[in-house]
């Protein structure tokens, strides 16, 4: 019999707090699909039936209430064994790793933290890294990074302290009919665009709230292109083939003479947060970065 997965467990634990599949989905993050091939999967290594499915209702079998202390106790496990390693790491190197995406590094409020942290811990070493749009999460869970300075939603096991919030902005190709409606422009107005993409199921419910996927009328969008980072969505809407919904400030740190950024009626703000493992929030160097970012919230206010 294979040994499960840690990530399997995760799952398993989640749908059975929920006993329902999509409800499990979203607090995870994946897709109702993903969620169901990785509990077909696990129930595969354990040789098992591990949960009742009908029409209905979702129940655990016996094997899965006898697995259920079992997984939770490899999680906790797992997540105490990562603290600890990255712990010790921490104390050798005297580094504290950060991740960020895009242009995230250089907003002020970033700024502001990273100097109030230098000035509190001169002795510390900051390693800055960029992080693409697949991989933000699994660099924190995997310990690629300590903390990451990056836009919820975020899944489960992630904790955020908040840094901002402003509203987004819709992204057109500056050749687009669109880009030259007067602001501001509607969810209407873009219901026949197709919206860039990100591969796979792992981040799909942290994709489909960028993308206001579904509409409040309940029509879903319809995707284009995938792309992986930023600067490949910004190429993508650039050549015509999808559009995208960013941060407002994207018109400060990404302006394009091929981009335009345009206001959008009813299009809900988005905020900016301080992230880091469910794991690993006691560590050392996350403890302290998150007391600078505490300290300057208190100084100056979030940007608004």
């Amino acid at each position: 019999m294979a040994d499960p997965s840690v990530h399997q467990l995760r799952l398993f634990l989640a749908l059975a707090r929920d006993l329902h599949f999509g409800r499990a989905a979203r607090r995870m993050f994946i897709s109702q699909p993903a969620l169901s091939r990785q509990i077909v999967a696990l129930e595969r290594r354990m040789r098992v039936p591990l949960v009742r499915r009908s029409t209905r209702r979702v129940e655990l079998t016996p094997a899965g209430q006898a697995l259920l202390p079992e997984a939770r106790a490899v999680v906790a496990a797992a997540d105490r064994l990562g603290e600890v390693i990255r712990s010790q790491s921490r104390r050798v190197r005297g580094r504290l790793r950060i991740g960020f995406i895009g242009a995230e590094a250089a907003t002020p409020y970033v700024r502001r933290i990273l100097t109030e942290f230098r000035r509190r811990h001169p002795d510390s070493e900051i390693e800055m890294r960029s992080l693409d749009l697949v991989n933000q999460v699994e660099a924190l869970v995997t310990g690629e990074v300590d903390a990451a300075f990056l836009r919820p939603p975020l899944p489960t096991g992630i904790r955020t302290l908040q840094l901002a919030s402003e509203p987004r902005v819709v992204c057109l190709p500056a050749d687009a009919p669109l880009a030259r409606r007067r602001e501001p422009l509607t969810l209407a107005d873009l219901a026949d665009q197709p919206f860039v993409d990100i591969p796979g199921d792992t981040l799909r419910g942290w994709w489909n709230h960028w993308t206001g996927n579904p509409r409040p009328d309940g029509t879903r969008v319809r995707y284009g292109p995938v792309v992986t980072d930023m600067e490949s969505l910004l190429l993508a809407v650039a050549n015509g083939q999808g559009i995208a919904f960013l941060p407002a400030a994207a018109r400060e740190f990404y302006p394009r003479p091929g981009l335009v950024y345009l206001t959008v009626r009813g299009l809900s703000p988005c905020t900016a947060a301080l992230a880091w493992s469910a794991g690993h929030g006691d560590d050392t160097g996350v403890a302290a970065l998150r007391a600078a970012a505490r300290a300057v919230l208190r100084a100056s206010g979030p940007d608004r």
